[in-house]
């Protein structure tokens, strides 16, 4: 898992799971505290996330709350989209250009 950018916007590449999940949180909550205004975070490089790194996502939303930021992905990848719609965070979450759910299969 790869994380590049600064406090405003991050490209967040490679496999977001309970392995890279407390790295990347490390540096997710840093860039949430050290800025303001939106953080965008990019999420085309990633290959795959699991549950815990949806976790990540879900407190770096929360955390990006209680600052009086917004957190919001870029980029989401297909197989990502359909997690968050079976899920239903897309709801919650910001995202930009929202999703393709009328083209996503069901899951």
């Amino acid at each position: 898992m790869h994380i590049r950018g600064d406090h405003v916007e991050l490209v967040v590449g490679g496999r977001l799971d309970v392995r890279s999940a407390a790295d990347a949180r490390t540096v997710l909550h840093s860039a949430v505290d050290d800025g303001v205004g939106d953080l965008v975070l990019d999420l085309s490089e990633l290959d795959s996330w699991d549950a815990t790194g949806l976790g990540v996502i879900m407190g770096v939303h929360r955390r990006a709350g209680r600052c009086g930021r917004r957190l919001v992905l870029r980029g989401v990848p297909p197989q990502m989209q359909r997690l968050l719609v079976a899920t239903r965070l897309h709801r919650i979450l910001a995202i930009e250009g929202g999703l393709a759910v009328d083209s996503l299969p069901r899951v």
